[in-house]
Formats: C-alpha cells, sequence, structure tokens
C-alpha cells in the first residue's frame, strides 16, 4: 500500500512542515521526504506516531476498517479546505 501522499495530506493539514514534523518525530527530514515520497514503509509504530502528531486519528480509523486511500485523502483534503474557507470567509 502507498501511504505517502496520506501522510503528506496529514501533515500539510496539520500545518507543519517537513523539519516540524520530523523533530516531533525524531527523525530526520530526509527520512520524512522518504516516507512521503513512497521509498520507504513506515512501521505500525512510526504510523501511528505520525498520525499522533498531525492530530489525525481519523486517519488510522479508516486503514483498520480498510478504507482505500484515496478516499482517506479526499477527506483530509476537505478538512483542509474546510478550514482554509472559516479562515478567509469566516463561515
Amino acid at each position: 500500500m502507498e501511504y505517502g501522499a496520506i501522510l503528506r495530506a496529514c501533515r500539510k493539514r496539520a500545518g507543519l512542515t517537513q523539519e516540524q514534523l520530523a523533530e516531533k518525530l525524531h527523525l530526520g527530514q530526509s527520512d520524512i521526504s522518504r516516507y512521503e515520497s513512497d521509498r520507504q514503509e513506515p512501521t505500525i509504530s512510526l504510523f501511528r506516531a505520525w498520525i499522533e502528531n498531525t492530530q489525525s486519528p481519523e486517519v488510522m480509523a479508516a486503514f483498520m476498517l480498510g478504507i482505500d486511500g484515496l478516499t482517506i485523502i479526499q477527506q483530509v483534503m476537505t478538512t483542509v479546505g474546510n478550514s482554509v474557507g472559516l479562515i478567509f470567509w469566516g463561515g
């Protein structure tokens, strides 16, 4: 399974740079890049820590329920879009 796009979407939704997330996870920025580009697959413990540090528990739940990656990304990005709308338009 390709996790990179999902992990990247969670990080961006949390407003973190690769460097900031790397610091929280005690990794290097290049490690974050490898995970986000699917050059390396995260362990379940790293995946869990990533989800906790990006405050995306619904992503873990979706994976556990077998929801496909594209659906998860769409939901994460919809949340980002809604947040941006609230910031700009006060809705």
